[in-house]
């Protein structure tokens, strides 16, 4: 599991080398990425309970409060340039200190999804989260 948060964290620093993909609400921090599941080796899958396909991404949030890993209620939908949306099921992983929350969703081709997501970190504010990214199925 170690390797797990490892590849995660890794994903999280290496993706958007340009732009860091972190929103900052007051001392609230939430990191997130997304990819196809096909990238991930089967033993980080399975240990994930991700499932790895040409045609399923994941979406990795991560909420951090004052600097620490902090649990939070993540919610949230992804919808295709078509209007076609689909709800995200969270689920919570502990890593040794680290949190993260990954939900699956499916895309059929190369298109651009758009992800709205709310965090609610301990009894606080509900935060929104709004990006779009572009997919591509594995060959």
């Amino acid at each position: 599991m170690r390797r797990f948060a490892l590849f995660i964290l890794a994903l999280c620093l290496a993706l958007p080398v340009a732009a860091e993909q972190k929103q900052s609400f007051g001392d609230l921090d939430v990191h997130y990425s997304a990819f196809n599941s096909g990238i991930l080796q089967p033993d980080i899958a399975a240990a994930a309970g991700l499932t790895r396909s040409k045609t399923l991404g994941v979406l990795n949030i991560a909420v951090l409060k004052a600097g620490k890993a902090s649990s939070a209620k993540v919610s949230g939908e992804v919808k295709n340039l078509l209007g076609m949306v689909r709800p995200l099921t969270f689920k919570q992983v502990n890593e040794s200190g680290a949190i993260y929350y990954l939900a699956q969703f499916p895309f059929d081709q190369q298109e651009v999804l758009r992800f709205s997501v709310k965090v609610q970190a301990d009894d606080g504010a509900v935060n929104s989260l709004d990006f779009s990214q572009e997919f591509f199925p594995d060959e």
